[in-house]
């Protein structure tokens, strides 16, 4: 039951910066790569963008998830999105576990359609060490290997991930940047090198009038404004 991954096809779905990196890492072990994202993004190396999910899914042999928590990523791999994988394919997912419906893993699993995945999160996670530790559907299941979220949990991974969260820290108290931010409006406006400057970060709902509102206290105290990012 063992395979070569040499020569095969491997299915991204969600090309961000993680999956860019899948891609490559893929490749160079003599994959080939096929990825599907919800907006247009240019390939590394010879991987090539699909225009469907569906698509991505009937062609690969393996398909791995790379994508973001959202409200439309919420059980966006099911039953139809399996019966779309080929018949003895690999599902591998360490992205959010709220994307995948389990049961419909498992039972994909003990259907014998997929021949076996590899799963990282999960809708609820384990708990602690000397807790109950973990209930879940894909318990028993064939060929079926799971981890406890540690993904990421190299020494040199928690240093970087230490060292990334602070300096966004920095960023956002001294520039108001919220680049690389997932749960928040990205914006990332570049400094004033005359320093003669202010800098407002407003945030609100998004309602009509709220901007010029907000222009119009500007107005009346005399302010320039030198730039607005929305």
């Amino acid at each position: 039951g063992c395979f070569e991954i040499r020569g095969k096809t491997l299915g991204i779905v969600g090309y961000g910066h993680i999956g860019a990196q899948v891609s490559v890492l893929a490749e160079s072990m003599g994959m080939k790569v096929v990825y599907w994202d919800v907006i247009p993004k240019l390939p590394m190396g010879n991987a090539t963008q699909i225009p469907t999910l569906n698509e991505l899914l009937a062609h690969s042999d393996f398909v791995s998830l790379h994508v973001p928590n959202l409200p439309s990523t919420k059980n966006m791999i099911g039953k139809e999105q399996f019966a779309q994988m080929k018949n003895g394919s690999f599902f591998l997912n360490a992205s959010r576990g709220n994307v995948v419906v389990i049961p419909d893993l498992a039972a994909a699993l003990k259907s014998e359609h997929l021949r076996g995945t590899y799963v990282d999160v999960f809708p609820t996670e384990p708990g602690k060490n000397g807790e109950n530790l973990f209930e879940s559907e894909l318990r028993g299941c064939p060929n079926t290997l799971m981890t406890p979220h540690v993904r990421g949990s190299t020494e040199e991974a928690q240093a970087m991930i230490g060292e990334e969260v602070a300096s966004a820290l920095l960023k956002c108290i001294n520039e108001g940047s919220t680049y690389g931010a997932v749960n928040f409006p990205e914006v990332d406006m570049k400094k004033d090198g005359t320093m003669t400057t202010h800098r407002l970060l407003c945030i609100h709902e998004n309602k009509p009038g709220v901007m010029s509102a907000i222009n119009n206290v500007f107005t009346e105290a005399k302010a320039n404004i030198c730039q607005q990012f929305l």
